[in-house]
């Protein structure tokens, strides 16, 4: 029973020394978080929590913000989270923001987590369109904040439509002039393309260097009316105090540097700006709430803060922080070159491997075509070898009749010496016949002419004997004469004659043609880009490229204010110089 009692009270003891708890919900820009807070917790044990769990030193900038009836308020660190104005239901939701802005962003901005979340602040206020950024700068914004996700550029990953999901111009852009998404995205990828070598750290530092020189980067606008009654908006940055018109954002009709601002208060919903010259007018202006007038007090009393801050040397701590984050950034460097030499030599690398592959598939291909081509030469061969072949049996047969031929012309010269000779002999022959009839001829003349002398002497004889026959008329003699006739012998005169028939061959030879095989290695192609370009040059150049483009009827009060101080040459930085030479005189707004 005692047992029983003790282990009860025990647990009721421990009951109570249990501390209560609430659950928040912390929202960054890029994630969200869950923390278990005792409801004694104050302001500043939760943002502390934060930081440490984000990793944040540079905390003078940031703040945890919440909603209370449609009004944007901050935690203070020094009152109790349950005693703010905040929902009950749990988890209680804070969005952990910057409430302070960097005048220079590249000096002050230390850490990388820093610069991160700032970026990412900044960049979803030029989409949401709470800073008015022009359609030059915001194609190069773009381009920078594409570096900053996806890295560099390489047309093998990034292809036409990668950019399609993703949001990265103001509404108001886009509609302002007649292009299609595709025609965006070529623009922005042509400078994404010339950030190569830019770390995500660099590509967002970047951003945010273009974005600090837009007219309402950084400014807190609220809705405030002068002692006459007149609507004006009180504009709230890290340079001081600004009054504008409620239809131009982007110009202050006046400004008060922080350190022209002797003092700065409140009572009810009437504030008082006190300018360090005497000789000025104080300003007085109502705002609709209390609780604006104590947002406006937080904003210029923290503002004012970090302007006298600025120009004070720094803390030991930021010392420190800015040594680390130099060797931070020096480590980073280091390790980046490595990086990049190791990427180059792996490029080299994959370059050497794919111009070996390339190269091998050229051998294989000149190897199948000389294949091919050895597989035409053989079948050409072949059909050479057999035309060849079939030439040379009738090379033979030609050898053959032309010695057959060469025969028969040997033959017919033999016979045709041998015809010649008979000839010569007969004609030899002829002659001779001729000469012996000639001769027989003259013979038988001389035979005839002795006949007929002989007829005369036996005519004479005869006489003579028939006077001795008379006288002698017993005593006669007779006598005959016998008379040789001559004969002709002809020779034959037809000679034999010889006919030679040639043949003629004839043989259709075709010549083949064989084709040169020939094959070209191409050279690498090696293109550099050209160095980018002064940035004004580059933004007037786009500017005129689309200017075309542009839809006149569209164009918003801020895009003609814009133009407006782009013409007469006013920027963010020179018109908050002026109220020094208006503030000689009394104000009138």
């Amino acid at each position: 029973m005692a047992g029983a009692i003790a282990s009860r009270m025990s647990f009721s003891s421990l009951k109570r020394k249990q501390p209560k708890t609430f659950t928040v919900r912390i929202a960054t820009m890029d994630a969200e978080m869950e923390f278990s807070c005792e409801v004694k917790w104050k302001g500043k044990d939760l943002f502390d929590l934060v930081c440490r769990t984000l990793g944040l030193r540079e905390t003078w900038f940031f703040g945890l913000q919440y909603t209370i009836k449609d009004t944007v308020a901050w935690l203070k660190m020094d009152k109790k989270v349950l005693d703010h104005d905040v929902p009950t239901e749990e988890p209680v939701t804070f969005h952990f923001l910057a409430k302070f802005y960097p005048e220079n962003a590249e000096e002050e901005l230390v850490q990388e987590i820093t610069q991160h979340l700032f970026f990412l602040q900044v960049k979803k206020q030029i989409l949401d369109e709470k800073i008015y950024c022009p359609p030059e700068a915001s194609v190069l914004l773009a381009s920078y904040a594409v570096q900053a996700k996806y890295g560099d550029y390489d047309p093998n990953v990034h292809k036409r439509g990668f950019l399609a999901q993703e949001e990265l111009l103001p509404k108001r852009v886009i509609n302002l002039y007649q292009m299609t998404p595709e025609m965006w995205e070529e623009r922005i990828t042509a400078w994404y393309a010339e950030h190569r070598g830019r770390a995500r750290d660099e590509a967002e530092m970047e951003y945010l260097k273009i974005a600090q020189d837009l007219e309402m980067y950084g400014v807190n606008y609220f809705a405030i009316r002068n002692k006459k009654g007149t609507e004006l908006l009180l504009g709230v940055d890290a340079l001081g105090l600004h009054i504008y018109d409620p239809d131009n954002r982007l110009t202050p009709k006046i400004s008060f540097p922080w350190n022209e601002i002797r003092n700065i208060s409140y009572s009810d919903k009437e504030f008082t700006i006190k300018p360090l010259d005497k000789k000025i007018d104080v300003f007085k202006f109502n705002s609709s709430k209390l609780r604006v007038n104590k947002l406006i007090l937080q904003l210029c009393i923290g503002n004012h803060d970090l302007f006298m801050r600025r120009r004070k040397a720094d803390s030991l701590e930021v010392q420190q922080m800015k040594a680390q984050a130099r060797e931070e950034k020096a480590r980073k460097q280091m390790e980046r070159q490595r990086l990049a030499r190791e990427k180059q030599m792996r490029e080299e690398a994959e370059r050497k491997r794919d111009e070996l592959e390339r190269r091998l598939m050229q051998l294989k291909e000149e190897a199948t075509m000389a294949n091919e081509a050895l597989m035409r030469s053989e079948e050409t061969a072949d059909l050479l070898a057999e035309k060849a072949q079939i030439t040379e049996e009738e090379a033979k047969l030609l050898a053959q009749k032309a010695a057959e031929a060469e025969q028969e012309m040997q033959r017919i010269k033999a016979t045709a010496i041998r015809t010649e000779e008979e000839k010569r002999l007969m004609e030899q022959k002829v002659l001779e016949a001729e000469m012996l009839a000639l001769k027989m001829a003259e013979e038988s003349e001389r035979r005839a002419k002795e006949a007929d002398q002989l007829k005369q002497d036996l005519q004479e004889a005869r006489e003579s004997e028939r006077r001795a026959k008379q006288k002698l008329l017993e005593i006669t003699s007779k006598s005959s004469y016998t008379s040789m006739n001559s004969s002709t012998t002809a020779l034959p005169t037809d000679l034999p004659s010889f006919n030679l028939i040639s043949e003629s061959l004839s043989f259709d030879f075709k010549d083949t043609d064989m084709k040169r095989l020939s094959m070209e290695i191409e050279k690498e192609k090696v293109e550099y880009m050209e160095k980018s370009k002064h940035l004004q040059e580059q933004l007037n150049e786009l500017k005129t490229e689309i200017e075309a483009l542009k839809l006149k009827e569209r164009e918003t009060a801020l895009d003609i204010l814009h133009n407006e101080n782009a013409s007469r040459g006013n920027s963010k930085h020179n018109t908050i110089k002026k109220p020094q030479a208006q503030g000689r005189r009394p104000i009138c707004i």
